[in-house]
């Protein structure tokens, strides 16, 4: 009898196992195969929250099959401990091994809030946008200017989430100035700004920075770029290039931001003056006459007078020859490029063209031709 007993047990017992074999077997392929999600969501982690919870909203967002072979997964490979705050793009069909790996490895979130600072020309800009997972395209909730605008509830309301993001954008052709000043005004930032950085040392780029970040950190970061920036560009120089020194590659570059800001002219409009200095003619460009007036600080806000053309700056290309001394603007890398590798043209002038580019001559009467054509079009309008 007992060993009829033991025979029986141990038939059980094998069974069992085969079974339990069978149903790790298929969880695994549950945990390793594709999920039943059609359409992508943005999962958000809270900061203190665990597996648990965020199985559940997964099963709930009908993104795994089960949450309790999400856990048991995530619990096998030892990454329960591992859980990152954040938000995170799940795709359609994301495994459940792959949405472990997601939220466990940290670094940026991936959807969610984002706060980009747009420091332009005439203004700084806020914008607040949220990523649609459908669409994969960010969606404005709100903008205003920081320090001049009321500050709008959802920017209020994202600046207490601690998955937020932050972004500074940096146009091209905007003033060490006017770069500082935006700075000042962020409270995402901390911190002195220190000195003024030279005019055309900060690159126009985007910067991710997090809240508290200092002021004078961030400048730094924009520093070392554009150095990075001058230093690759010189070295893919032209031979025949115009300029003699990386310093003077910036100060031209910087006046080609300033006359452009289209990119397919960048390159002609370093040819015009390539051209001009090689034949020793003076630049005469109406951008260096009005850094000549505001030495960076701010912008013009209208038409030059005759006697700012007629006034004697360091910078003013109608009174003085060659380059000015110094940058007035901080040019982007495609200007930097086309300083020392210009389109190679016998054109001396160039006017605007009315469509936002601008007309190119070799001659005094073409160009008074065009000059003629723009005038119109200025009466027109």
């Amino acid at each position: 009898m007992w060993r009829s007993l033991a025979s029986n047990m141990l038939t059980v017992l094998a069974v069992a196992l085969f079974l339990l074999g069978g149903v790790i077997l298929w969880g695994k392929s549950q945990y390793t195969s594709d999920g039943p999600l059609e359409a992508a969501i943005c999962l958000r982690v809270e900061s203190g929250s665990n597996f648990n919870r965020v199985s559940d909203k997964l099963a709930d967002e009908g993104a795994v099959s089960s949450a309790p072979i999400f856990r048991m997964g995530a619990k096998y490979a030892e990454k329960t401990s591992l859980l990152k705050a954040g938000s995170y793009l799940v795709q359609p069909g994301s495994t459940m091994e792959g949405i472990t790996d997601q939220i466990t490895r940290g670094g940026a979130s991936t959807c969610g809030t984002e706060v980009v600072y747009r420091v332009g020309v005439t203004r700084v800009l806020a914008e607040v946008r949220e990523l649609d997972p459908a669409t994969n395209r960010f969606v404005e909730k709100a903008e205003f200017q920081p320090g001049i605008d009321e500050t709008p509830s959802d920017y209020t309301r994202v600046r207490g989430e601690s998955d937020t993001r932050y972004r500074i954008a940096l146009a091209e052709g905007v003033t060490s100035w006017q770069i500082v000043e935006a700075l000042k005004s962020l409270d995402v930032l901390d911190g002195a700004t220190g000195d003024l950085p030279a005019e055309g040392a900060l690159a126009p780029d985007s910067y991710e920075v997090r809240p508290g970040a200092q002021r004078s950190a961030v400048l730094t970061q924009m520093l070392e770029r554009q150095q990075e920036r001058i230093a690759a560009a010189w070295a893919a120089r032209a031979p025949d290039a115009a300029v003699t020194s990386p310093e003077e590659m910036l100060i031209l570059a910087s006046i080609i931001e300033k006359e452009t800001g289209v990119a397919e002219e960048r390159r002609q409009v370093a040819s015009v003056f390539t051209n001009r200095l090689n034949r020793g003619m003076r630049l005469q460009t109406d951008p260096t006459v009005i850094y000549g007036v505001t030495e960076g600080k701010g912008v013009l806000g209208r038409g030059l007078r005759q006697s700012e053309l007629r006034r004697a700056t360091p910078w003013n290309t109608y009174v003085i020859e060659g380059l000015p001394p110094t940058p007035i603007a901080n040019p982007g890398l495609a200007s930097l490029e086309a300083a020392v590798n210009p389109d190679t043209t016998d054109y001396i002038f160039f006017v605007a063209d009315g469509t936002g580019g601008h007309a190119f001559a070799e001659t005094l009467a073409e160009h008074n031709a065009n000059v003629a054509k723009w005038r119109e079009i200025e009466a027109q309008r």
